[in-house]
């Protein structure tokens, strides 16, 4: 059975997740994160490609992006992935895969869940028990939409600049929201939607990107099972 094409319309948000194979560590010294943020910089701009939060784990990537292009997420995965197993096998002697197969990825609904997916993003870190704050890790956009650090690999989008037209202020509106933890249904929704390729967002949106795209969206809704009638006699 072909595998189905990843879906990225232009101009909606998208949740990227690219894992090691089997887990393994893809990052190992400070070199290989300088490399990979780098390389994609290149990409996303050769592409067309904003990217508006992303954090680099040891074992894998995460990136909240939105395509300005047709297939340009695509396009700047499957370029960054390559360029950069090249340099990982080079680096580290070694040869074969590093990724787990194709990157994940769900569409986003702006309005209502695009700043729970910053949140998401940013907060894997501190999820992961390797800092207590977000700011003290390095390999994440956090600095950035946080705390005002020059960047020229993240685009701010319009739900973040909507926080507040003062930079100041809208950082410190920004990392008020880190006050609390992602809820635990909602992370559960994020981690399924992105598995799945599905999307997380309202049913509205979901019903929108069905018609849009002709694919599902949700998940199917469970039937009760064979024979729950006798069950319940």
């Amino acid at each position: 059975m072909a595998r189905l094409p990843r879906i990225s319309p232009v101009g909606i948000p998208v949740h990227v997740i690219q894992r090691g194979n089997n887990r393994q560590v893809c990052f190992v010294a400070d070199e290989d994160y300088i490399a990979y943020v780098g390389w994609l910089k290149e990409y996303s701009q050769k592409y067309g490609v904003d990217i508006h939060a992303w954090v680099l784990m040891t074992n894998h990537v995460h990136l909240l992006c939105t395509p300005q292009r047709d297939g340009a997420i695509s396009k700047m995965m499957q370029s960054l992935g390559r360029r950069y197993v090249r340099y990982f096998n080079h680096e580290y002697k070694r040869t074969g895969t590093l990724w787990e197969g194709r990157y994940k990825s769900c569409l986003v609904e702006a309005r209502e869940y695009l700043l729970v997916l910053y949140r998401y993003i940013e907060l894997n870190p501190v999820r992961a028990e390797m800092v207590s704050d977000p700011a003290d890790y390095r390999w994440s956009s956090y600095q950035v939409n946080g705390l005002g650090k020059t960047s020229e690999l993240c685009t701010a989008h319009q739900e973040l600049l909507g926080l507040d037209v003062n930079p100041k202020k809208r950082q410190e509106r920004y990392r008020a929201l880190f006050a609390s933890h992602v809820d635990g249904l909602l992370l559960e929704e994020i981690r399924t939607s992105s598995n799945k390729g599905m999307a997380v967002g309202n049913d509205l949106f979901k019903e929108q990107i069905e018609r849009l795209t002709g694919r599902r969206m949700r998940p199917k809704k469970r039937g009760r099972p064979v024979g729950w009638r006798e069950k319940v006699r």
